[in-house]
Parts: structure tokens; C-alpha cells; sequence
């Protein structure tokens, strides 16, 4: 793992953004409930961030190319942290909406940047756990700066200009660590069907993760203060899902660079399908197990994307990282845009537990899927394909023979 150490600066960098992004995720939530947004217009505002962030998947290879991955990544933290400053100073649903579709846009570029700039120094044999190691930066200073909501507040300018500093501070380690900045990606064309042939398993995981960890972090507040809990434990509530993945990103990743990943991929959604339904069916309005479970939830779900990637980072090419992890990124918004305000819709009609029938639903699809491509991918085994073809053969020799003796005009027209 003597190829992390370049990377240390952008880990950093990562730490610092992410904890910021995750922290305003939460507060637009909660501060939308307080403001008297109901839960399809913020789920709606989940869909305009997720719409943003498809269109920065589209445009960040060209702004990457244009000015390379240090610049491309301070110009659009410069714009995500100026966006978060006005959503304090303009509080309305329609100029919320705008500024998620912009802060979107920049994540996705910023995102993109900082998983291409990982792949791009990892080597196949530890790729996993360095994508495990990056999302338990990501999960783990996410968790961390949601207590920063019960502390200073959801209320008032104090907390917006926090997640603002945030972001801006994470252009410190990325500027002065530049030597592990690598070259500017050649002119990449975004041909998501090209990428879909390398891994289909890998595209699919994306949208699948994209569908259910959007309406995950974007409801899950709402559906911690409809069941009745309070502003803290919202906040535990959304932490303890977030640090179950942190703390198992790594044991899976490794598990995973060791056995078939797609094993390991099928029984990571297996056990977030079964966390889903014990939320619905056994936790209730229980804060106490809500948390126990939605841990188990986080154990499991958090970590889909990271393994989804590593299966198709794995079937690049030279020079494919961006375009793979671009376009991962873009499978991911595919869901992501749906997801929220599907999730919403169903919590409006059906109550707060809409939210994991409708996760477990996305996981039981995907399940599916998983198994139909190792049954495509595996085909049948070498060993037993002539003997597959001789009885295969012999059949259909029987079946001719059968035909003729069932046909009383059989013999007459040999």
C-alpha cells in the first residue's frame, strides 16, 4: 500500500469536502422541515442536486482537460462554497431548488476528480482498499460533522457558514500536495455504452446505489422527525447509518480484492435488503432500535458504490480511469435524480417507512441482476463443455428418431 502516500493530500482534501457536503445535506433537510417545506419539496430539491450532478458528470472531462485535476477541483469548490452561503441569505423553495441543481454540477466534478485521481495511482491487486479508505474518510467525516447541527444549530447563519468554510479549506491540501496531481486526461469522450460493455454489473450497481443512498441521505432526516424523534437524535439517527459504513468499507474492500467480487457484491446487498425490512417491520417509532438497525443498514449499504466501482475499474484499460469513473458517476445520477422524489412520494402516501419498502425493493432488483451476470459471466465450465455438447448431440439424435417412429409417413418418405 506504499502508493497511498501520494494520495494523502488529496484524502485530506476529501475529509474535509465531504464532511462539509454530507453536513449540508442534513441541514437543508432539516432546516426545510423547520422552514415548513413538506417532504416532496425537499425530496424535489433532492432531484435538482442529482440533476446538477448528472450534468457535472457530463462537463467535467472538458474542464479537466482544459485546466487539469488541481485547478478544475479549486474552481468548482470556490462555486459550492459561495452556493451554500446563499442558501442562508435567500430561504425559499425555488432559489433552494437552483442553488442544489449548481452545488450538484460541482460535486459531481469534484467527486469525479478526487475517485479518477485515486484510480489513476492504484494498482488492481489494492484498488478496492484504497476506494475502501477513501469512502471511510468519506463516511467517517460525514458522521462527525453532523454533531456540528445539534451544537451551533439548524437555525440562523452560524451553521451554513461552517459547511461554507468547510469546503473552501479543502482546496489547501489539494494546492500545496500537487505533486501527486497527474496529467491532464486526453480528450475523453463520454461513451457511457462503451463503459456499460467493460462492466455491466459495475454500471447497474451505480444506478441501483444512486437510487437508494440518495433518497437515504436526503430522507432520512424526514423520516427520523416523522417518527417523533428529536433534533439530536435526527442527527444520531443519520451518523450511526452513515459510520456503520465507515467501519467496514475496508474489511469488505479487502474481502473483495481476494475472493470474486460479485460474490461479495451479492452478499453486501443480500444483508442491506434484510436491514431494509427489519427497519420497516421490527424497529417502528423505537429510537433505540431504529439505531441498532439502521447501522446494520449503513454496515452494508454504504459500501455498494465502492464495490460496484472496483469491479469496473478492474476491466480498464491505460488511460480509462477518467472515462470510467466519469461515467460511474453519471450511472450513479442516473438513479440519484429518481430516487429522492420517488422515495418521497411513497413516504407522502404510505408514511415514513416508505422510505426502506421502497430501499428494499431497489436491493431485491439488484440481487437479481447480480445473479443473472455471474450466471453470464461464468458460463459453463471448460471442463464439462464436451460433455454438455455430446449429450447435447446425442438428444437431439433421440429426438429425430422419435419424431420418425411418432410419424406414420416417416419411413414411407426415406
Amino acid at each position: 500500500m506504499s502508493s497511498m502516500r501520494p494520495l494523502i493530500p488529496l484524502l485530506i482534501a476529501a475529509g474535509i469536502l465531504l464532511g462539509g457536503n454530507g453536513l449540508q445535506s442534513t441541514l437543508i433537510a432539516l432546516r426545510g422541515a423547520q422552514e415548513g417545506f413538506s417532504a416532496s419539496t425537499i425530496g424535489l430539491m433532492g432531484t435538482f442536486y442529482f440533476a446538477g450532478f448528472l450534468l457535472g458528470c457530463l462537463a467535467v472531462t472538458h474542464i479537466m482537460k482544459a485546466v487539469g485535476h488541481v485547478r478544475a477541483f479549486s474552481a468548482l469548490a470556490a462555486i459550492a462554497s459561495a452556493g451554500t452561503l446563499l442558501l442562508v441569505l435567500v430561504v425559499d423553495p425555488v432559489m433552494w431548488c437552483a442553488l442544489r441543481l449548481a452545488g450538484g454540477f460541482c460535486f459531481a466534478g469534484l467527486f469525479t476528480i478526487m475517485e479518477a485521481w485515486l484510480n489513476s495511482g492504484a494498482a488492481n491487486k489494492d484498488r478496492a482498499r484504497v476506494l475502501a479508505i477513501y469512502r471511510m474518510v468519506d463516511i467517517g467525516s460525514v458522521t462527525g460533522a453532523q454533531f456540528l447541527i445539534p451544537i451551533i444549530g439548524a437555525s440562523g447563519f452560524a451553521i451554513f457558514a461552517v459547511v461554507s468554510i468547510m469546503i473552501t479549506l479543502s482546496l489547501v491540501p489539494v494546492s500545496l500536495g500537487d505533486r501527486s496531481n497527474p496529467t491532464p486526461p486526453e480528450d475523453v469522450k463520454l461513451d457511457l455504452a462503451r463503459v456499460w460493455r467493460i462492466s455491466p454489473l459495475g454500471c447497474f450497481g451505480c444506478i441501483a446505489v444512486g437510487v437508494t443512498n440518495s433518497a437515504f441521505r436526503t430522507l432520512s432526516p424526514v423520516y427520523a422527525e416523522q417518527i417523533g424523534m428529536s433534533v439530536t437524535d435526527v442527527v444520531t439517527f443519520v451518523s450511526v447509518g452513515i459510520f456503520g459504513g465507515a467501519i467496514i468499507q475496508y474489511p469488505l474492500g479487502y474481502l473483495s480484492d481476494r475472493w470474486d467480487r460479485r460474490s461479495v457484491l451479492l452478499i453486501t446487498t443480500c444483508c442491506a435488503l434484510l436491514a431494509s425490512l427489519a427497519l420497516v417491520f421490527w424497529a417502528r417509532s423505537d429510537p433505540s432500535l431504529n439505531f441498532v438497525i439502521v447501522f446494520i443498514f449503513g454496515c452494508f449499504a454504504m459500501p455498494l458504490y465502492s464495490l460496484s466501482a472496483a469491479h469496473s475499474n478492474d476491466r480498464a484499460g491505460k488511460g480509462e480511469f477518467v472515462l470510467i469513473n466519469a461515467a460511474l458517476m453519471l450511472f450513479y445520477s442516473f438513479g440519484a435524480i429518481g430516487g429522492p422524489f420517488a422515495a418521497s412520494t411513497a413516504m407522502q402516501y404510505f408514511g415514513p417507512s416508505a422510505l426502506f419498502v421502497f430501499t428494499a425493493t431497489v436491493y431485491a432488483v439488484f440481487v437479481v441482476v447480480i445473479l443473472y451476470r455471474m450466471q453470464v459471466r461464468s458460463g459453463v465450465p471448460a471442463g464439462h463443455r464436451s460433455r454438455f455438447i455430446g449429450l447435447l448431440r446425442t438428444s437431439t439424435v433421440f429426438a429425430r428418431l422419435a419424431k420418425r417412429n411418432d410419424d406414420p409417413d416417416g419411413p414411407a418418405k426415406q
